[in-house]
């Protein structure tokens, strides 16, 4: 028993690392690369079966109607700029979406890479971090592409009269706007997650951030106007006042953490590591200089 409880706490060598990554990110890469192509080339209908050989809207090509459908605004037209931009479309969105298909393999292998380097309560708080950001993404996802960026559109529509221009938008311009606004609104919904971790390893303190809430709020509306699109004061509102929610409800519950934890806790115990002997394997229990199984310098 106390043998494996060693093997566990071993510290392998940086190339045992480096080779264990390289075997995840792989795994990555296929499902990643596996999910793109599904997008790119898997019919999105049986007309396929009529005529294989001719062309035909793959998966991709219908997500792309979709966000036509549901985002531009009635009267704006749509136009390539360049002869290349909708082969380039064509690629972004097919990655974006293999990518977004393949997150729960990339999750997983993150996961499994540092796993061996947490406790026992580290690893528990994994799995509520784990739930809640994929909650709150999804979320920030839905509120980015079906609240602001229709928003965004909307507000930019009425400076199309002013200034006597026709209401005809680049198809790059239109299609970053909306991927932009939508991951920028999924990955700002995340932030409280990171904030309540924080505070449950007892890296930073509620105090820190309600005895400066101005300060702090003023901050969070400059961010938010950096990442949100063009749009307006009125866009940064409204993605700032679900943020400022956010935080007051992880504020909330940083305090119940705060509160259930015993008096003199340390968030994280010093961690005894064992080394391994370069020369024979047998693991190096004390400080000695030489080793106890085959009497060779570990220096």
């Amino acid at each position: 028993m106390a043998t494996e409880e060693r093997d566990r706490e071993k510290v392998g060598t940086i190339w045992e690392h480096i080779a264990e990554l390289s075997v995840r990110l792989r795994v990555v890469l296929y499902a990643v690369v596996i999910s793109t192509t599904f997008f790119m080339v898997f019919p999105a209908n049986a007309s396929f079966l009529k005529n294989p050989l001719a062309f035909y809207d793959p998966i991709v090509a219908l997500v792309l109607q979709h966000v036509i459908k549901q985002a531009l605004p009635p009267g704006i037209q749509l136009i390539a700029g360049q002869f290349t931009a909708p082969l380039v479309i064509y690629f972004v969105a097919s990655i974006i979406l293999g990518i977004s298909v393949s997150s729960p393999v990339i999750a997983y292998e993150a996961y499994m890479y540092i796993a061996p380097a947490l406790y026992p309560h580290e690893k528990r708080a994994v799995y509520p971090f784990l739930a809640s950001f994929t909650i709150l993404f999804v979320i920030g996802a839905l509120f980015g592409y079906r609240v602001l960026t229709p928003f965004i559109l909307w507000a930019m529509i009425p400076f199309f009269n002013l200034t006597g221009s026709l209401p005809i938008i680049n198809v790059m311009d239109f299609y970053n706007l909306v991927f932009i606004t939508t991951l920028v609104s999924a990955f700002s919904f995340t932030m409280p997650v990171f904030f309540v971790l924080l505070v449950r390893f007892g890296i930073i303190k509620t105090s820190s951030v309600t005895t400066r809430r101005r300060y702090v709020y003023a901050a969070l509306y400059i961010v938010t106007a950096a990442v949100t699109p063009d749009g307006g004061p009125v866009a940064d509102i409204a993605l700032f006042v679900p943020m400022a929610i956010l935080l007051e409800l992880a504020i909330f519950f940083g305090k119940r953490i705060e509160k259930s934890r015993p008096a003199g806790e340390m968030p994280r115990e010093k961690k005894q590591v064992y080394l391994k002997c370069r020369f024979c394997g047998e693991l190096l229990t004390t400080r000695d200089v030489y080793c106890p199984a085959c009497g060779k310098s570990r220096v």
